[in-house]
């Protein structure tokens, strides 16, 4: 039993606001704690699952993409459903808190009557309630939660493994975390109090499992085994050079001997804990039999229902805290015989914050205080990132390496982290490191020919958009600034990419010849270059006010 409806019963007064003009008040007093969390309970186990939390420990604007494409099987599938459509397929009211919660619909205007969402202390007040009524419930980490702030940039993680540690979960898997080191990754999970999963990685040297791939948990009578799965493509994504002796893969053949194992210990139902990607573990789950639930994680998709492959339950929790998922289990002996589940949007306004959890977050934060607040400017405009192409966050960190940086064309990693911005707002230290806060910012300045551009722009589009989600080994597709192009996403690898443009000039790119690029977030070691959150905070107090104008120089075809 697969219960959607169960996503936001008390949103059923609110499906009366499609035409908008609700106060903000009004919005929280159609909306409780309560109504938010509980669930008809289900059979005698139950998971929770976070993931892709990104260091944010405090509510957040995080806007969900109005473009996720998919391609070959995955096409018009979820999650490569957004907006209006995404609505219909669910059945959700415009302009209601589900809607609010899970599109880009009417971000701006719904932001202002629903406030922030997540912060860590609503998050603990979900899990405590959740647990007041399931005191055996299993609380998993699905990973990316040591990076993404200003805090957890100068405390190499240490805020976010003290909130996470006071939330207790029985296991976390990994990706961005690595990004802090191994000598600092290894330094961390050495006193943590739960397993630390990564059944794919190895050691380089020995070709030998580097860390533990499961724990096996007793709850409700009932044999529960979880695997987890880090992020499979890590030393493509992200520098080699900062975790030298592990390698990484999808190791789908290791996975099913996994599975093997822990049904042959007894295992009544099988968790895969995934930083895969979603159409990543779709595949995985299409291939692998026994897997019961993947919690999946690092394409940052946030569902109110399951998607079923055969028999397993392919969970999406989103990202930057906004969502918790609950999943009920009925076991017996026999296995899983029925699954009930909620993905519990986290209303910063209407959840009340964890008074432990709270009291942590202010001491971790209090000796920044100062450094997060400082206001830099403001914005006329939505400052988001999310999605396949160019957001506006991105536009604007290119628009300040063209000038900070003095180049014709600008490139930007297309990372998926990164909370928004509404129009009105002030721009502070804290929202500019919320895009940027990473351990390898050198923004460099270089020259590239027009050949090695396209280069570069095929190589990230057959990322992103090759038909076996196997090969899609990074995040979203490359940011530009001052270039456009024409994407073809339907053609095969090396000639998805046309109509490059020097927009400064209208010039088509030529070539052979050379162009002055600037960029940050290089995968090479000793990459030269100021910090990128200082090149984007010139850039931003320079302009006092930023306003991004609509970017149409990426053309895309080929998407359906």
């Amino acid at each position: 039993m697969i219960a959607r409806r169960d996503f936001l019963q008390a949103a059923l007064a609110a499906t009366a606001l499609t035409g908008g003009g609700l106060t903000r008040l009004a919005a929280a007093q159609g909306l409780t704690e309560a109504g938010l969390v509980d669930m008809a309970p289900l059979g005698n186990v139950t998971l929770i699952h976070v993931t892709d939390i990104h260091a944010q420990l405090v509510p957040v604007w995080f806007r969900e993409p109005s473009i996720n494409l998919g391609v070959g099987a995955a096409a018009g599938k979820p999650p490569h459903v957004t907006g209006a459509e995404f609505l219909e397929l669910y059945g959700i009211a415009p302009g209601s808190p589900e809607a609010h919660a899970l599109t880009s619909e009417g971000f701006a205007a719904l932001a202002r009557e629903y406030g922030r969402m997540g912060g860590l202390d609503r998050v603990a007040t979900v899990i405590s309630r959740i647990r007041a009524e399931r005191p055996e419930a299993i609380l998993l980490d699905g990973g990316d939660t040591w990076q993404g702030s200003l805090t957890a940039l100068r405390t190499g993680g240490q805020d976010m493994v003290d909130a996470m540690n006071l939330l207790a979960p029985e296991a976390m898997t990994s990706h961005w975390e690595f990004t802090l080191g191994i000598d600092r990754v290894t330094e961390i999970v050495d006193d943590l109090p739960f397993p630390f999963l990564g059944a794919n990685i190895y050691d380089a040297e020995w070709d030998e499992p580097a860390y533990e791939p499961y724990t096996m948990l007793e709850r409700g009578g009932a044999k529960i085994a979880v695997i987890g799965q880090a992020f499979p493509y890590l030393p493509i994504a992200n520098p080699r050079w900062m975790f030298p002796g592990l390698s990484f893969g999808v190791r789908e053949e290791r996975i099913a001997e996994l599975v093997a194992e822990v049904r042959d210990e007894g295992a009544q139902a099988v968790v895969l804990l995934s930083h895969n990607g979603f159409d990543v573990d779709r595949k995985l789950a299409s291939r692998v039999e026994g897997i019961d639930v993947i919690l999946t994680g690092h394409t940052h998709d946030a569902l109110p229902a399951p998607v079923m492959v055969g028999r397993t339950a392919l969970i999406a929790s989103g990202s930057h805290g906004k969502f918790v998922s609950r999943v009920d289990l009925d076991v017996d002996a026999s296995g899983v015989k029925g699954i009930a589940h909620r993905l519990i949007p986290v209303f910063s306004d209407v959840i009340a914050p964890d008074p432990e959890m709270a009291a942590l977050i202010g001491m971790v934060r209090a000796p920044h205080a100062d450094e997060l607040a400082e206001v830099l400017g403001s914005t006329e405009s939505t400052l988001y990132r999310r999605g396949n192409f160019n957001g506006t966050w991105d536009d604007l960190i290119c628009n300040a390496l063209i000038e900070q940086r003095d180049a014709e064309i600008a490139l930007s990693p297309g990372f998926r982290w990164g909370a928004s911005l509404i129009p009105g707002a002030d721009i502070t230290r804290e929202d500019v490191f919320n895009a940027t806060a990473m351990s390898y910012p050198a923004a460099y300045r270089t020259e590239m020919t027009g050949e090695m551009l396209h280069t570069v722009l095929e190589d990230v589009a057959d990322n992103l958009f090759n038909p076996d989600p196997y090969y899609q080994q990074g995040g979203d597709m490359v940011r530009v600034g001052g270039m456009g192009y024409r994407i073809d996403i339907a053609k095969p690898q090396g000639s998805r990419i046309t109509g490059m443009t020097l927009l400064a000039t209208g010039e088509a790119i030529d070539p052979a010849r050379r162009y002055s690029v600037a960029g940050w977030a290089s995968v090479n070691e000793d990459t030269e270059g100021p910090p990128i959150w200082e090149v984007v905070e010139a850039h931003v107090r320079a302009r006092g006010t930023v306003r991004i104008e609509p970017n149409r120089s990426v053309q895309v075809a080929g998407g359906g």
